[in-house]
C-alpha cells in the first residue's frame, strides 16, 4: 500500500473512531516507527486533522462525520407543490472567509518527559499540573502579545505577528521563550514541594511566510497558519535540549544584536529539504540602541 492510500485510510479510521492509540496503529497497519512518524507529521501538521494526546494516542479534531438520514420502509406520502415564495426561504451560508498571507514567527514548545509524568501523577494531579504550566506560560505570552493558537494537551502552538502585528514580533518570540523558562523556574519551587515533580520544556521557532485562514468543521473551527513555517519551528523545538530555545536562522536573522546565542551549525530535518543552521539562544545581549546592528556574540560549541 502507498502512503498516500495508507494516509486516506487512517483518516477514515480516526474519524470514525475520534482516537486511537499509536500501538493499534502500527499493529493494525503493519507500521514502523518511520511511517508512524511521517503519518503523524501528515495529521498533525501539514493536514491539521488530529492532535497528539501524550505521546500515546492520536485524537481527531477534523470534521465529524454527519449521521446517515434513516430512510422509511414504506413509501413516502405525496407533498403538494410548494412554491419558493410558501416554503420557507433557504438558509444563508455565510461565506468561507478568505485566507491571508502574513509573515509568522511561530513558537513551539513542550513539556519534556510528560508521558514519563504522567506515569507518575494521579490524573487529576497531572492534570492539575499541566494546566499550571499552560497558565504560568500563557501569562508571559500575553504580556509580549502573542497569539495561542492551540493547546495541544502538553504542548503550546504560538503564533508572533497575527493578529496583531509589530515590528520586533521576532523578538518577542524570543523573549517570551526566556520568560517561560524563568516562569517555569518559578513553578517548579512550588510544585517540588508539594507534587515531588520538576517540569521541563523545550521551545522552538521558526519565522516565514503563512497562509493564515480558517480551518476544522461545525463546532470547532480554528484560525491555522498553514505552509512550512509551523513545521520547522516544531522540528526545532524537537531539537531543543530540555529548558533552551531553539531558532532557525530565519529567526536568528532577526534579532542579531539583541540575544547572545550558540552556533550548532546546519541541520538536516526530517521532511524538509534543505539543512537549517540552528541556533541555540542563550539570553539578552544587552545592547543597546546604537549596537542594534552588530551582530550577536556566537560561540560554537561551548
Amino acid at each position: 500500500m502507498d502512503f498516500t492510500a495508507l494516509r486516506t485510510q487512517v483518516i477514515e479510521l480516526l474519524q470514525r473512531e475520534q482516537r486511537f492509540s499509536y500501538r493499534a496503529l502500527k499493529r493494525q497497519f503493519a507500521l514502523d516507527d518511520e511511517d508512524l512518524e511521517a503519518l503523524k507529521d501528515e495529521l498533525i501538521y501539514a493536514k491539521r486533522l488530529a492532535v497528539d494526546e501524550d505521546g500515546r494516542v492520536l485524537v481527531w479534531t477534523g470534521e465529524t462525520p454527519s449521521a446517515p438520514v434513516p430512510v422509511s420502509p414504506g413509501p413516502l406520502p405525496a407533498t403538494p407543490d410548494v412554491s419558493p415564495a410558501q416554503g420557507e426561504a433557504a438558509p444563508v451560508v455565510p461565506p468561507t472567509p478568505e485566507a491571508e498571507r502574513r509573515q509568522l514567527t511561530v513558537l513551539f514548545c513542550d513539556l519534556v518527559d510528560s508521558t514519563r509524568l504522567s506515569s507518575q501523577l494521579d490524573p487529576e494531579e497531572y492534570r492539575d499540573v499541566v494546566r499550571a504550566y499552560q497558565r504560568v506560560c500563557t501569562d508571559v505570552i500575553q504580556r509580549y502579545d502573542g497569539h495561542i493558537a492551540q493547546l495541544l494537551g502538553d504542548g503550546l502552538l504560538v503564533y508572533f505577528s497575527y493578529p496583531q502585528a509589530h515590528e520586533d514580533d521576532a523578538q518577542r518570540a524570543v523573549r517570551t521563550g526566556l520568560g517561560m523558562l524563568a516562569a517555569m523556574g518559578d513553578l517548579n519551587s512550588r510544585l517540588q514541594p508539594a507534587k515531588g515533580v520538576q517540569l521541563a520544556i523545550r521551545v522552538g521557532m521558526h519565522t516565514g511566510l503563512v497562509v493564515v485562514g480558517e480551518m476544522g468543521g461545525a463546532g470547532r473551527q480554528e484560525q491555522l497558519a498553514l505552509g512550512e513555517v509551523p513545521n520547522i519551528a516544531a522540528r526545532m523545538q524537537g531539537l531543543a535540549e530540555p529548558n533552551t530555545i531553539a531558532v532557525s536562522e530565519a529567526t536568528y536573522r532577526l534579532i542579531q544584536g539583541y540575544f547572545e546565542c550558540l552556533d550548532f551549525g546546519a541541520q538536516a530535518l526530517r521532511g524538509v529539504t534543505e539543512s537549517i543552521r540552528v541556533y541555540h539562544v542563550l539570553r539578552e545581549s544587552g545592547s543597546s540602541t546604537a549596537n542594534r546592528g552588530l551582530r550577536t556574540i556566537v560561540q560554537s560549541g561551548a
